[in-house]
């Protein structure tokens, strides 16, 4: 309340000034800083400071996740190549330290995704994983849900959320079916973690 009352008599006004004004440092009102923010209590711009904004609507913090393009934050794609056994797909899984696997044709275009359940539920009821094409437990393309590089993190989170998986493929757009990366929850987790640090007020996805 007492930050409230502040950036709301004193506003436009710096992280720093806020510490200063109270005695702390900087780092120790971040979470206070980051918590208001995503409430919408606060706003805040790269380079101008927090001011009050008092609204429970929209807040700062969805039109900067609904800004930053997925092309920025994507992570390596890991793939197997259809035709590849069950066994090299789960082989592939545990060298990668990855939950979830890209299915692709010789060409390179994603055929489906083949998860960690996927391969776990296939291994309890077979003896021979070797000879299983990976292809035979995979999600096909045509059920699958992906992401385009364009995308925004927000929109990301949200496929995320209504598919109930951990991880989506990326790819450059709806006319190209090769995977240029993933987009997952440590990517997520990642991105809240850094906003909490005060890093995400500082512009740092920004184009």
């Amino acid at each position: 309340m007492e930050i409230l009352r502040l950036v709301r008599d004193e506003g436009p006004i710096t992280g720093e000034e806020i510490a200063a004004h109270f005695n702390l440092t900087r780092a120790t009102l971040r979470p206070d800083l980051t918590i208001l923010t995503m409430a919408g209590l606060l706003d805040a711009r790269p380079r101008v400071g927090y001011f009050y904004s008092g609204s429970k609507g929209r807040s700062f913090l969805a039109d900067q996740l609904d800004s930053i393009p997925i092309k920025q934050l994507k992570a390596h794609p890991v793939v197997i190549e259809a035709g590849q056994s069950v066994y090299e797909a789960i082989v592939t899984l545990f060298l990668e330290d990855q939950g979830t696997l890209f299915v692709v044709n010789s060409s390179g275009e994603l055929g489906g995704v083949v998860s960690r359940k996927d391969l776990l539920k296939v291994s309890l009821g077979s003896n021979d994983l070797q000879s299983v094409p990976v292809e035979m437990v995979m999600t096909r393309f045509a059920q699958t849900v992906w992401v385009e590089e364009g995308d925004t993190l927000l929109a990301g989170i949200n496929k995320l959320q209504a598919s109930h998986v951990n991880c989506l493929p990326v790819l450059k757009s709806l006319d190209s079916k090769i995977p240029t990366g993933r987009f997952d929850l440590d990517i997520v987790l990642k991105i809240l973690a850094e906003m909490v640090e005060g890093k995400f007020e500082e512009g740092l996805y920004n184009d």
